[in-house]
Order: structure tokens, then C-alpha cells, then sequence
């Protein structure tokens, strides 16, 4: 069984956005709770530490676990949210999960055992920040045609049709395990989490291998010589976007510490403004989905290179396009439909040079600028588009995956970085065989885009 994710737009009625609003202010309240609890007892500890107590005479110590929390919640709730019957459950306990991942993550940090970024302690959330969101997991729960069923905020309507979903839970082949509304963009959004079985068709060419190399100017070549032109739809609306902004800035908008709440007018600009934000969004996501289902519906083995998004959008010139064109979505979304369909991802190395190499020969560059669009290789002479020659390499790179040869090392040393020597002989090789009689290192190219 697989979990999907099904997402509509909601039209509630007044009444219902002021109930959804509720739900959402309940789950923060218990969150901001639950965390007053738990940073008062560390900071306590912390104290006696440096009062120089011994550790068993200090303040016994808080569980942030779920159930502990959710089991002090329900015994102080009385106190704390006088109203708490207003609401559902659920909305106190979205806040109280939330609360205790965040901790649960904070603390896996601290020892090691949390791969990525450091996670930082939690922080209380604001009502004029935080985003609302509730999260049911109990009670009704049900999609229909035209309508989503929610414990105590009743059938809300749908701005889409969701007759595809409430056919499937009718005919047992899917199951609604939860239902998570949220704010965004001016309007309300429900995710359906679905466990159902997902069967896809075999791609169209099971034994085909495929080299995907992404950039900025065209978002994909294809080893086949297809390239997928880049539609840059933020480049394309930031006239709008920054029309919208100059007009938010001349409104009076909020001031916290002036007391100041902002003005009608602001808040059409802001709603207006976030809309055309969304508006980018989506259409970036429908581009990404269409190439990539097609990809995976296609070819049964897709190479991509593992790219360093983060050290790409340190270089101001190019930040803004590649956050738009969003290598990480695009391959994450290849990954999961490619095992839908039974293909797989094959993820080239870092420091494979894909771009430096020519892919005719084998014979590798010292320096490939940029700025020079064509590959002309001064062993055999081949030219052609550069990012069509690493999309080839990308396949060949594939290729000798799956032939159990695994990647070829250009230096006895397995060095992981551009040594910054060049190939004093190059040799002509068919494709898919070994270097012979060369001497000097393959200098290795960093994943970029170009």
C-alpha cells in the first residue's frame, strides 16, 4: 500500500472559515502551552546546574512526548483554554504533535543522531505569523463530490471536483487516514492522506537508459537531444510581483510595537500580492509534474546529477533562477513516479565531470567556462550543445551502473576534487569502454547547472 496525498481548494461559508480559524488559534494555543511547559522546566535544571546540585536533586525532568504532553494537556486544559470545548479534539493535539517533533528533532540534533541542518530549539507562534493549520485524524472523515466532511466544522464545499477520490474510498480501494486544512494564499486548502495501492504502467521503453542534465537557460536535456526549455515563470510575473509590493509598501501596514493594525487597504494588497505568488507557484509545479511523469512513463532508467543547489544560490547572479527552476522538486518527483511505474533513479556523483567530459572520446577538460555554450573536444574533434554532451555522459554514467562497472575513477587516488591538471594524451574509445594508454588525472566538476 501507498500513502497519497490528495489536495483541494475549499470554499467554507463564513461561519465555517471563522470555525476553521478557531481550530487553527486552539492549535497554537496548545503548542505555545505545551512549550511554556517544557522550556520552563529546562531553564529550572539548567539553574539548579549552576547552583551546583547534584543531578539527582534536581527538578524532575518533563516528557515531550505526544502522550505525555497530550496527557497534561487534558489535565490542565481547564485552566489554560476555559473554551477548549469549542473545538475539536483534533485541534489541540495538531498542536501538541507538532510540539513534540519539534523537540523530538531538537534533541536528535543535539546528539547526533539527526542528519542535515542543526534544529534549533522551538519557537512560540505568533498569531499574526504563524500559518493556520489543523490536521484531523479521527472522527468523520470524508470526501465527497463536491463536498469535504470535517468533525464539527460539518460539509464544507469543494472548489474542485472530488468525485475521483470519493470513488475510490467507495469501491474499497482507498482509505482516508487523515485530513489536513491549511491557509494559504487567501484561501483554505484541504490534503486528504490516502492509503491506497497505486499501479502505474510499465514504462514505454523498459530498457531504455536516459541522461537528464538540468540548468538555468534550458531546465532539460536529454541524452536523446530533447531539450526542455526553461519556462521561467517567476522572471516572467516579477513585473506584477513588483508592482504589487511597491503598492503593499505605501499602504499602513501593521506595527507591533506602535500598536498600529493594519489597514484594509494593506490587507487587499497583501491578498493580492500572495495570490500572484501562488499563482507562480502552481504554475512551476504543473511544468514540473508534466516533464517528470512523462520521463517516468518513458524510460525505465533516469539519470540525474546530484547538484549543490545550496552552494548554487550562493552566486546573486544566478539565486533567483535556479530557485525557479527548482532542481530539488523536480528530482524528488522523479524518484517517487519512476517507482510507481517500476523504473528507477540512478544519481550520478557529485564530482562526476559530466560537462568537462567528451563524450565521444572520454577525453576531460581542465576548464569549461560557463559562458561556452559548445563542446569542441581537441582529441576527436565531435562538437555539439555541452549540456547535450552531458546528458549523454549522464546515460553512459548509467549505463555502466547497471553493468555492475560502477563509475570510472580518473585518478588511482579516488580524489573527490578538481585537481586542476589537464590530459596530456587522449585516446579515441568507443563509448562504454575503458581509458587506455593515458597519463595525467580526470580533473572532477563540482554538480552545477548551466
Amino acid at each position: 500500500m501507498t500513502v497519497l496525498a490528495y489536495r483541494f481548494a475549499l470554499d467554507p461559508t463564513p461561519a465555517q472559515a471563522r470555525a476553521l480559524r478557531s481550530h487553527a488559534g486552539a492549535a497554537r494555543v496548545a503548542f505555545n502551552w505545551g512549550l511554556a511547559r517544557v522550556g520552563a522546566n529546562l531553564a529550572q535544571r539548567d539553574a539548579e546546574r549552576s547552583y551546583g546540585l547534584a543531578a539527582g536533586d534536581l527538578t524532575p525532568p518533563v516528557s515531550w512526548s505526544l502522550y505525555a504532553l497530550r496527557r497534561d494537556w487534558n489535565a490542565a486544559k481547564g485552566a489554560v483554554a476555559p473554551w477548549w470545548a469549542e473545538c475539536s479534539k483534533e485541534a489541540f493535539n495538531t498542536g501538541l504533535d507538532q510540539l513534540a517533533r519539534a523537540l523530538k528533532n531538537w534533541g536528535d540534533s543535539r546528539r547526533g543522531k539527526r542528519k542535515g541542518k542543526p534544529a534549533g530549539f522551538p519557537r512560540f507562534r505568533s498569531k499574526r505569523k504563524a500559518r493556520p493549520s489543523i490536521r484531523f485524524t479521527t472522527g468523520a472523515l470524508r470526501c465527497e463530490a463536491r463536498h469535504a466532511v470535517l468533525p464539527r466544522i460539518g460539509r464544507v464545499k469543494l472548489h474542485e471536483d472530488g468525485r475521483r477520490l470519493a470513488d475510490l474510498v467507495a469501491a474499497g480501494a482507498a482509505r482516508v487516514l487523515s485530513v489536513t486544512v491549511r491557509f494559504e494564499r487567501g484561501r483554505w486548502f484541504a490534503s486528504f492522506t490516502v492509503e491506497t495501492e497505486v499501479s502505474r504502467p510499465a514504462p514505454r521503453l523498459p530498457d531504455a537508459v536516459v541522461g537528464v542534465d538540468l540548468g538555468v537557460k534550458t531546465l532539460a536535456v536529454l541524452s536523446t537531444g530533447e531539450q526542455v526549455l526553461n519556462p521561467r515563470h517567476l522572471s516572467g510575473a516579477l513585473r506584477k510581483l513588483r508592482r504589487l509590493s511597491r503598492t503593499m509598501a505605501r499602504r499602513q501596514g501593521p506595527d507591533r510595537r506602535a500598536g498600529r493594525a493594519p489597514s484594509n487597504r494593506w490587507r487587499r494588497a497583501s491578498a493580492a500580492l500572495g495570490k500572484a505568488h501562488g499563482r507562480v507557484a502552481d504554475q512551476r509545479r504543473d511544468g514540473l509534474h508534466k516533464l517528470t511523469t512523462r520521463l517516468a512513463s518513458e524510460f525505465g532508467t533516469i539519470v540525474v546529477e546530484d547538484l549543490h543547489v545550496a552552494g548554487m544560490v550562493k552566486n546573486r547572479r544566478l539565486a533567483r533562477h535556479v530557485a525557479d527552476a527548482s532542481f530539488g522538486e523536480l528530482r524528488r518527483q522523479v524518484e517517487y513516479k519512476a517507482g510507481w511505474h517500476g523504473g528507477r533513479v540512478i544519481v550520478a556523483d557529485r564530482w562526476f565531470a559530466s560537462t568537462k567530459t567528451c563524450s565521444g572520446c572520454g577525453a576531460v577538460k581542465a576548464k569549461l567556462p560557463l559562458a561556452e555554450r559548445t563542446y569542441t573536444c581537441p582529441s576527436c574533434g565531435i562538437v555539439l550543445d555541452r549540456d547535450v554532451n552531458a546528458a549523454r555522459n549522464l546515460a553512459e554514467y548509467g549505463n555502466r551502473q547497471i553493468a555492475g562497472s560502477g563509475p570510472e575513477i580518473g585518478n588511482g587516488r579516488g580524489a573527490d576534487r578538481k585537481t586542476g591538471l589537464t590530459w596530456q594524451v587522449a585516446v579515441k574509445r568507443q563509448p562504454g569502454t575503458a581509458h587506455a594508454g593515458q597519463t595525467g588525472t580526470v580533473p572532477a566538476q563540482a554538480g552545477t547547472a548551466a
